[in-house]
């Protein structure tokens, strides 16, 4: 993200999208962004007068925005920095990955959807990557609603 370009950021499908992101084993996918964080990008964008070019750049000690981006290093310690403040000591690139993952997981979202999201070309990395069990107990197939139904073919 730390080279992000302003025009990598399109909307497809009526829905903004950081678009054909390369990712390791040369795939490519488009990732769709939050009108929550499209709104925040427009702001720092309007802000700080970006047009073109890297979206991210320093910022001076008095807000200003100098020089053409900034780096991975820098993303990292900000992240770091902030995870901290919230009482995380111990973070690793790939925890917040993760957790993105289980928050969608958790949300419901199918895990096909998780896939795309995190760029796995197997499902079964994404279930690794959540922990995924099988419940036996309260199973996704007595939610179908066929119950009544199928009680009628059984008299």
């Amino acid at each position: 993200m730390a080279k992000l370009q302003l025009q990598d950021i399109q909307q497809r499908d009526e829905h903004w999208a950081v678009v054909d992101l390369v990712g390791k084993g040369r795939p490519m996918r488009s990732v769709p962004i939050p009108n929550w964080v499209k709104a925040a990008l427009n702001d720092w964008t309007n802000d700080a007068l970006i047009l073109d070019g890297r979206l991210f750049r320093c910022v001076s000690r008095t807000g200003s925005v100098w020089g053409t981006g900034i780096t991975e290093k820098v993303v990292w310690h900000i992240v770091r920095r902030y995870a901290s403040m919230v009482g995380v000591s111990r973070l690793a690139p790939h925890d917040c990955r993760r957790t993105c993952a289980r928050l969608c997981h958790a949300a419901g979202v199918e895990l096909e959807q998780i896939q795309f999201l995190l760029g796995h070309m197997s499902v079964e990395t994404t279930e690794w990557y959540l922990g995924c069990e099988q419940r036996l107990c309260n199973t996704v197939n007595d939610r179908i609603g066929l119950e009544a139904q199928a009680a009628g073919l059984f008299r």
